[in-house]
């Protein structure tokens, strides 16, 4: 008798450790995308990876969210500059 196996479920990120988390980079607040499974930092344009419900936050992890452009690091302290 062959047992049916149960769909495979996605790991999720626990509300409490994306209020902690901040981009590596720049300290800038991440956002969560469910459907690639990734963090998300809008003032770097990368994407962090989540691997098994593991945040991989490393920059050489991170892919560029906008593709063809190298983007510089924004400096949380002083957003003029650069970081």
């Amino acid at each position: 008798m062959v047992l049916p196996v149960p769909p495979l479920k996605e790991p999720n990120m626990d509300n409490r450790l994306l209020e902690i988390l901040v981009c590596p980079l720049c300290k800038s607040k991440l956002e969560y995308d469910r459907t690639t499974q990734e963090l998300i930092c809008q003032a770097d344009k990368l994407a962090y990876p989540i691997r098994d419900g593991i945040p991989v936050m490393l920059a050489d992890e991170a892919r560029q969210t906008v593709p063809g452009r190298v983007v510089t690091p924004v400096d949380p302290v002083d957003p003029t500059t650069s970081a």
